[in-house]
């Protein structure tokens, strides 16, 4: 892969150790589950690679800002890391496969880099908005290998109908009305980021989000999804943009699709 330069390198080295941490965790008959304020689950998977990834972080940019999903928000510099190691909590209790880890870097609040990993399916997703998007196999205890990385892009809507995808968990009746005035072929359902990546390599071509989402959800999945050329904008048909501190950094509804 031309032109792998260091914040995809180092996402990268951030995904490798939460997997390793996750995998493990998912292998395991003794995993200990909590409930958080909000009633979601939380693991000891989900703290233990969150811990791991920050570790990194603090070592290697102690100037850069972080968010994550169950420590928060700290720091202040221009450069922002959005992490949730353990991205559909759900899917991972069901054992189904369908979470993912998942690293952001943004910029300016866009999401400039991103990688999106999901180890039980054995397939990663990279990508940034100077080199393109790429997938790369995710094969047990290994490292990602830049040198296996094969471009992905979006996909030109076809004629006979769309492919959308929407969330496993939350469907919600909203969804549904928005997809009823297109013409869809066929509706898949996923968890996690990975709606985002079936997107970017042109595996589905709409993925219309009208439930609550934060920030650590959306932000690599964008990254590699507007690198394959693809779009994620609000329902006013504004960016999606990042760093909504005000809002508790939830997102509003959006819209993410191929090419348009």
């Amino acid at each position: 892969m031309a032109g792998y330069d260091d914040d995809l390198r180092f996402a990268h080295v951030l995904a490798d150790a939460a997997d390793d941490i996750t995998t493990r965790r998912f292998r395991a008959l003794d995993l200990r589950v909590e409930a958080k304020p909000d009633l979601t689950p939380v693991t000891d998977a989900d703290k233990a690679s969150e811990a791991a990834v920050l570790g990194f972080l603090r070592a290697r940019h102690p100037d850069h800002s972080v968010l994550a999903e169950e420590s928060g928000a700290s720091g202040t510099g221009r450069h922002r890391w959005i992490v949730d190691p353990l991205d559909g909590t759900k899917e991972f209790l069901k054992r189904n496969g369908e979470f993912t880890v998942n690293i952001a870097l943004i910029e300016m609040g866009r999401a400039v880099c991103g990688v999106v990993l999901a180890p039980a399916m054995a397939r990663a997703f990279i990508g940034d908005d100077t080199n393109g998007a790429y997938e790369l196999p995710a094969r047990e205890d290994a490292p990602l290998d830049a040198k296996e990385a094969k471009p992905i892009h979006v996909r030109k809507a076809p004629n006979d109908g769309l492919i959308a995808i929407a969330s496993r968990t939350h469907r919600d009746t909203k969804t549904d009305e928005y997809l009823a005035a297109y013409r869809v072929a066929n509706l898949m359902a996923a968890g996690s980021s990975l709606k985002f990546c079936m997107v970017a390599c042109a595996e589905a071509d709409l993925y219309p989000r009208h439930g609550r989402t934060m920030e650590w959800d959306t932000a690599a999945g964008q990254a590699v999804l507007e690198a394959a050329g693809g779009s994620v904008k609000t329902l006013a048909g504004a960016p999606l943009l990042y760093g909504k501190s005000a809002e508790g950094f939830a997102n509003p509804y959006f819209i993410a699709r191929g090419a348009e």
